[in-house]
């Protein structure tokens, strides 16, 4: 390991003790420059100060494309789109490589928990360029969607369950139902190179066209509706402050663009050509998962991600004896009583993120989610 790595592992040890305090660390994978480095998962604190490397070459890593921390497991799964079609498992702190998670996939891009617990999984170059599923052990469950998307590189779930993948090549957005993976067609077409997509509280989707450099959001029904943030070619990766401000990378100039809740530029998180090539993944978490560390793992049951109006999915509802809101700092906001067809109201709340988390049987899955209130 670099000196870097070993720094950062030996700055976990001492704050481990810093009990009432959280920090924030933003850690952002590095594409580089496509199918050769130098490749790299680079960590920064809140304020963007660069804290090292979390990987490298060194560790194997190839394309890397997207980051999913499993907390019960101190470990996080990078997918690897030049890596034989790996994704691998690495330590969270010391980025030792635990094990590989998946082999042989068809390009892996980008992963996400869904509304059940399993780890989806999109394919950038397999012959069929289906969705896949995936136990968080690393058990395949096989293919989810009946058909495939091509460069896949985008993936969401609606307020209804419903699952939305991105074509980079293709320049469209494909849906599919959320419970058999049928394929319900062809929800936006004519886009420019579609990388990440969100939806917001209203139900509106955002997508990041990565050709064109301009983010643009649409109806529920996939009527364009505006353009929100314009000059950031080569836009993907994102992830959201406690206040609801947004990070952004930028490919074309390797930097991470900082925007408040109403896509205004604030400021340059990362500075171009500076410690990044090619950003294309970002997540913000705590350094030390304090608040909530017996959580088992990070899924998406809640939807939708970033509002005051919130659904909890009927298969959670019926799962889950308890569910449970937590505030960044561990303190406990409100307790949900599970039933189906579930809403829950969090306008009386401040903005800023928070923890869903969900137990059965003394195991507990968690869901980050961010109030906004416009």
């Amino acid at each position: 390991m670099k000196t870097l790595k070993l720094l950062f592992y030996f700055t976990f040890c001492s704050l481990a003790f810093s009990l009432n305090a959280q920090t924030l660390a933003v850690y952002v994978s590095d594409a580089a420059n496509f199918n050769s480095g130098p490749y790299q998962v680079a960590k920064y604190d809140e304020n963007g100060a660069f804290l090292g490397q979390l990987l490298n070459d060194d560790d194997g890593i190839v394309w890397t494309q997207d980051m999913i921390f499993l907390d019960s497991e101190e470990a996080v799964l990078i997918s690897n789109l030049g890596a034989a079609g790996i994704i691998s498992k690495h330590h969270w702190a010391t980025g030792n490589l635990i094990e590989n998670f998946a082999e042989g996939l068809g390009g892996p891009t980008r992963m996400k928990v869904g509304p059940d617990g399993k780890l989806y999984v999109l394919q950038w170059s397999n012959t069929d360029n289906r969705v896949l599923r995936f136990e968080l052990d690393g058990t395949p469950l096989g293919d989810f969607t009946a058909t495939g998307v091509p460069q896949s590189i985008g993936i969401d779930w609606d307020s209804n369950g419903d699952l939305y993948v991105s074509s980079y090549g293709g320049s469209f957005i494909q849906k599919f139902n959320g419970t058999t993976g049928a394929d319900m067609g062809t929800f936006i077409s004519g886009l420019s190179g579609p990388t990440n997509i969100f939806f917001e509280a209203s139900g509106n989707l955002v997508v990041f066209n990565y050709n064109s450099g301009v983010i643009e959001r649409y109806d529920p029904a996939g009527n364009y509706i505006e353009d929100l943030i314009t000059g950031v070619n080569g836009c993907e990766g994102f992830d959201f402050f406690p206040n609801g401000d947004i990070l952004i990378g930028v490919g074309s100039d390797g930097s991470v663009r900082r925007y408040d809740s109403n896509y205004n530029f604030i400021e340059n998180f990362v500075e171009p050509g500076t410690t990044l090539l090619t950003p294309n993944a970002i997540v913000i978490r705590d350094d030390i998962p304090l608040s909530v560390a017996d959580i088992a793992h990070d899924i998406s049951f809640v939807t939708p991600s970033i509002g005051t109006q919130f659904r909890i999915s009927d298969e959670a509802a019926m799962r889950y004896d308890t569910i449970q809101v937590f505030d960044t700092i561990g303190r406990l906001v409100e307790t949900l009583e599970p039933e189906t067809s579930m809403n829950w109201d969090a306008s009386k709340l401040i903005e800023g993120i928070y923890f869903i988390t969900a137990s059965e049987n003394g195991q507990k899955s968690t869901q980050k989610i961010v109030v906004k209130k416009n």
